[in-house]
């Protein structure tokens, strides 16, 4: 059995552990809050501007309309834009993300296509390197530090676009976490280019919608060739935002579950320090006595 000596550097350790993750909990406990309701509220933002262009591009039809909008006629290179975190010590937030890119891979490899990594995160470039480091072709670190920004997002979507004007992809997908809460994460992968097509409900003519008449002032191809590169950042910047929500209540939880953790281990070694403890004395105890009896 251990000496009590080592059960004490133990529990200190197991001590100085706590200490760490108890803070780091609070600190994502303080961060979330702001994360939170920078997600939340760019979500409507985001909402209207896909209803805004479904609407304008229900006027182009057979392909027609900017390339943005129309693709290229072909799905045979898709990108994957795997956007993770840049740290661990977030529970399984990480992981699920990467998680669905390789099922995504295998499904696109089943079928035939071509696939392209674009990895936005530290994370997500070191756990699909091992398996699939020659399918990419980019990735970006250390976004949003000291604080995140629309030019992070800006920053992701240059190189984006820069790759599609190339001709390198001809369908873009963003796999990310939505946040729904501290405890709840859900794993999306949501397509931005082209962007998906409307639903049979909402495939009203543009200029009736809502039973009102509109006109476009300029036409709807040019106000769809700025609205569309600028549509494309609010996306990401969206993504970026639930991401970092994301992060930080699954970071707040995987350290409020190590903080309890550590607890039980630090009552579990007192305990077993007491018996050894208990069980020194006692022995002692016996060899005063057999001592006395002998004499």
């Amino acid at each position: 059995m251990p000496s009590l000596k080592t059960f004490r550097l133990r529990i200190r350790s197991v001590q100085s552990t706590q200490k760490i993750t108890k803070a780091m909990k609070m600190v994502a406990a303080a961060k979330l809050r702001r994360a939170q309701e920078q997600a939340t509220a760019a979500r409507p933002y985001a909402e209207a501007m896909d209803k805004i262009l479904a609407s304008l591009g229900a006027s182009f039809k057979g392909g027609l309309g900017p390339r943005l909008l129309a693709g290229t006629g072909s799905d045979r290179v898709h990108l994957l834009i795997v956007a993770a975190g840049d740290r661990g010590l977030c529970g399984a937030f990480n992981s699920s993300i990467v998680r669905e890119a390789r099922r995504q891979i295998r499904v696109l490899q089943a079928e035939g296509k071509t696939v392209k990594l674009f990895c936005v995160g530290r994370k997500s470039r070191d756990l699909l390197r091992r398996d699939y480091g020659s399918l990419i072709v980019e990735s970006v670190t250390d976004l949003g530090r000291p604080r995140l920004s629309f030019a992070d997002a800006e920053k992701v979507t240059s190189r984006v676009m820069e790759m599609f004007e190339a001709g390198e992809f001809d369908v873009a997908t963003v796999v990310f976490n939505q946040f729904k809460s501290a405890m709840t994460q859900i794993v999306t992968a949501q397509q931005l280019i082209p962007p998906p097509a409307p639903e049979a409900s909402s495939e009203a003519a543009p200029s009736t919608m809502g039973g009102a008449v509109y006109e476009f002032e300029p036409d709807e191809a040019e106000i769809l060739a700025d609205l569309l590169p600028r549509n494309l950042t609010v996306q990401i910047y969206r993504v970026l935002l639930e991401n970092a929500a994301s992060f930080y209540g699954s970071q707040m939880t995987a350290m409020d579950s190590a903080s309890r953790n550590a607890g039980e281990v630090i009552k579990k070694l007192t305990l077993q320090m007491n018996r050894s403890r208990q069980a020194s004395i006692t022995k002692e105890l016996i060899e005063i006595i057999s001592g006395a009896e002998a004499i």
